[in-house]
């Protein structure tokens, strides 16, 4: 059974910041592209970010520059540091895992909101 397990969400006032870690399952973790996801009201979910077992990133246009994806590949955890946040980065976050083999698993979500 592999499980992802988002903490970190919150409420902060526009300009703050949040930290976001996903705790995954050691038998994906150092094979599996890690990401974070969020899904807006009424809109599709999107990816925020994502980082290979390598190391290399990709960010959505909307949050480059203010958020940052790390991952602990000892630890199996993958961060988002969030900076700067705005009121439209208010969303469910998904931390995502897509494995080597092509397993895809998902976390239940954690409720960010930014308050303008």
């Amino acid at each position: 059974q592999v499980h992802l397990v988002e903490s970190g969400g919150g409420l902060v006032q526009a300009g703050g910041w949040l930290r976001l870690s996903c705790a995954a399952s050691a038998s994906i973790f150092s094979y599996s592209t890690m990401g974070w996801y969020r899904q807006a009201p009424g809109k599709q979910r999107e990816v925020i970010a994502h980082i290979t077992p390598g190391g290399s990133t990709y960010y959505a246009y909307s949050v480059k520059g203010r958020f940052t994806i790390s991952r602990d590949n000892a630890k199996s955890t993958v961060s988002l540091q969030m900076n700067s946040l705005k009121p439209e980065d208010t969303a469910p976050y998904f931390c995502h895992a897509i494995s080597f083999g092509g397993g895809e698993y998902w976390g239940q979500g954690t409720q960010v909101t930014v308050s303008s």
